[in-house]
């Protein structure tokens, strides 16, 4: 890749994390969706991450009660970009599957709610998971989910307990 794709792509970057960080709660959910969606170009989530010590597959898998419509499958896109810029993975490993529409009960009733099971080879830390669970929290709140009624589990996954390519990533 060449320095000054690399230099504009920087450039871009901390134009939207400076953007990001200014911008109000509701303005935050749009944003994330908008930055997902910007550059083709960009340059895939990789490198050294203070979390990322194997390379593996980070999987998210959702249920909520709600219909997420025509907005779905940029959901999706924004989370896959979320969980490579919190773990470090990169994006060509990373799988999320949405069921909206599910029935799904909390706290012995169906008001708006998600539950997520996260699962990775390492990159699972409390600092991380804080941020997974912040960032997609904020882009379901457009659909009155509220930040109380959303679990997402985070699963550190043993080598031998994860298939890919007709293998395990032990062997």
């Amino acid at each position: 890749m060449k320095a000054s794709v690399v230099v504009v792509w920087l450039l871009q970057l901390s134009t939207s994390v400076l953007a990001f960080t200014s911008s109000s709660r509701t303005n935050r959910t749009d944003r994330l969706i908008l930055s997902m969606n910007e550059s083709q170009n960009e340059p895939p989530c990789a490198g050294t991450h203070p979390f990322n010590s194997l390379p593996g597959d980070p999987s998210l898998l959702l249920v909520t009660n709600v219909d997420l419509g025509d907005k779905k499958m940029e959901i999706m896109k924004a989370c896959s970009k979320i969980i490579c810029q919190h773990t470090g993975k990169p994006e060509s490993y990373i799988a999320v599957s949405i069921n909206d529409n599910a029935s799904v009960i909390f706290g012995g009733t169906d008001a708006p709610t998600a539950l997520g099971n996260l699962y990775s080879i390492g990159s699972i830390a409390m600092e991380s998971n804080g941020k997974i669970t912040s960032d997609v929290t904020d882009l379901l709140e457009p659909w009155d989910i509220s930040e109380d009624r959303i679990y997402i589990n985070f699963h550190d996954m043993p080598r031998a307990n994860v298939g890919w390519s007709r293998r395990t990533f032990a062997g």
